[in-house]
């Protein structure tokens, strides 16, 4: 198939890879223009536009596509298809009507649940026993449309970068098989009374609020590791914590309760696995202790 990949993000890269391997004609890649990043600020381009330029592909990278030239250059492709994954812009009307069979994303989540922009932050978050990857037309809601198909899997104790990781193949795999088998797929509708929506990740949820039971405080930090990453002051020094534990043992929320970290919550107390100071690479907690002891009996904010 003649098709126009739109992504931006990791999460896109193994999508426009297995598309590639499945010998689709990609007409051109759309991306978000490079961003500054690091301390010098330099100019970025994203994974997918890397990736792109690897694979010897056309990339394109406008600001906006709501000008009547970006819309007919879009056009001018005469793609069958445009597959989405996490690219970022809005897609207009004119857009979206352009490819023959339109525009199919690869959403990360079982719509109608967790429609938005931090589909795998909000499932973990909210202690959902299984997330997955849906495959959807797109239409000018958001995350409205039809459902093509979906694959599902655990969440368990799984971390939001592990978690997308995971959905990032299994999306790939999901997109290339429901592209193979078009013509049988029948679309679905969404019921928008069991919609729920996911809000982009605000940093000032990051700090650890230890009032909270201990397994939503574990939710919350596996839900916001890697980025960007649940923290706590120890002694005035920021702290994220990456992964952690419930542990055994109470007191009052945010004291330490051991001598091996174990730190006490509104109901029950948690353990955090691994910990990042600032500047500092990621650690198991053990290492943490040996260069930073924390005494039983710390109060943490």
């Amino acid at each position: 198939m003649r098709i126009v990949f739109m992504g931006t993000p990791e999460f896109a890269v193994p999508t426009l890879r297995a598309l590639d391997h499945a010998n689709h004609a990609i007409m051109a890649v759309y991306t978000q223009p490079p961003r500054p990043a690091g301390r010098g600020k330099k100019l970025q381009p994203s994974a997918v536009q890397l990736e792109a330029e690897t694979l010897r592909m056309e990339v394109r990278t406008p600001k906006s596509l709501k000008s009547e030239e970006e819309q007919q250059r879009f056009a001018a492709l005469e793609a069958d298809v445009a597959v989405v994954a996490a690219y970022g812009l809005i897609l207009p009307q004119a857009i979206l009507d352009a490819p023959r069979h339109g525009c199919l994303n690869v959403h990360a989540s079982i719509l109608p649940r967790w429609r938005g922009a931090a589909p795998i932050h909000r499932a973990v978050m909210a202690g959902d026993p299984t997330t997955g990857v849906t495959i959807m037309q797109m239409e000018a809601g958001l995350d409205t449309g039809p459902m093509l198909a979906t694959v599902r899997t655990q969440i368990g104790d799984k971390t939001t970068g592990e978690l997308t990781a995971e959905l990032a193949e299994k999306g790939a795999q999901l997109m290339v098989g429901t592209l193979r088998d078009l013509k049988i797929h029948v679309p679905v509708a969404q019921d928008d009374a069991d919609a729920t929506y996911a809000p982009k990740i605000d940093k000032g949820e990051a700090r650890i609020d230890w009032s909270k039971p201990a397994d939503e405080v574990v939710r919350h930090i596996h839900g916001l590791a890697p980025f960007p990453g649940a923290w706590c002051e120890i002694e005035g020094e920021r702290v994220k914590i990456l992964t952690a534990e419930r542990a055994d043992g109470a007191g009052t929320p945010g004291e330490v309760i051991d001598a091996d970290l174990a730190i006490a919550c509104g109901d029950g107390a948690v353990r955090p696995l691994t910990v990042q100071r600032a500047g500092k690479p990621k650690t198991d907690r053990a290492a943490f202790l040996r260069g930073r002891p924390v005494a039983e009996g710390t109060r943490l904010d």
